[in-house]
């Protein structure tokens, strides 16, 4: 429920208020206002940094964490669902550790011998350089060919991305590329302000499903040229 009161979109908060009270938000993206707000002397000493790396974070980066490649470290990263591959797991830094006595937390699930081999499972084989080295590679290449599949499309205005996180930024609503993708069988989803195609890819993929995606892909662009521009 805490990290429920962490989003200005009120739409995932409101069927769960009341929540934390107490949150700034800023725009969107905004890296600007952010650190006019950490000079301004307004955040508290002793705050916590909290990261989601439920999508980007092992491996999916590139990098076991994504914030590995900027030289941040959160205290608090949210990351269950990949941590066991879908088993019920969480985890927390040190420094929120020595903050928790015995009993101040509880949970249900905590705990369990099966799951917790499972995370250790997980991270023995995502923390190998080679096969973090493996994601790289495959985002470099996916996203190589993205670029030359769609050089010269109108609305596209840039392919962005690190590891097998890649963006498509539109000049138009994503959405109808999207449903075409789908009805293809290829998955992917928005992102941005509704005209980013985002893939987020499995660590497992091949070069060959990578070429079947972009072929999906490429062959759905049409649709876009019925939508009108943002």
């Amino acid at each position: 429920m805490g990290t429920v009161a962490l989003t200005s979109k009120e739409h995932y908060k409101s069927p769960f208020e009341p929540v934390m009270p107490g949150i700034t938000f800023l725009e969107y993206g905004n890296i600007q206002a952010a650190t006019a707000l950490i000079h301004s002397g307004k955040v508290a000493a002793g705050s916590l940094f909290v990261f989601d790396e439920v999508q980007c974070g092992l491996g999916r980066s590139g990098h076991l964490w994504a914030h590995e490649a900027y030289g941040i470290y959160p205290d608090i990263i949210t990351l269950a669902k990949p941590l066991a591959v879908g088993l019920p797991i969480g985890a927390v830094t040190e420094r929120v550790v020595a903050a928790i006595n015995y009993w101040d937390h509880g949970s249900t699930f905590a705990g369990g011998p099966l799951v917790c081999n499972a995370a250790v499972a997980v991270l023995d084989k995502i923390s190998e350089p080679s096969f973090l080295a493996s994601v790289t590679k495959k985002g470099q290449y996916f996203r190589e060919l993205l670029v030359t599949k769609l050089r010269g499309n109108s609305h596209v205005r840039e392919v962005r991305g690190v590891g097998l996180i890649i963006g498509i930024d539109l000049d138009v609503p994503a959405s109808p590329l999207v449903d075409a993708c789908q009805q293809s069988g290829l998955l992917v989803l928005t992102a941005g302000k509704g005209n980013v195609v985002r893939l987020v890819l499995p660590l497992t993929i091949t070069e060959q499903e990578l070429d079947r995606a972009a072929e999906i892909l490429f062959s759905c662009f049409p649709v876009l040229d019925k939508t009108d521009k943002i």
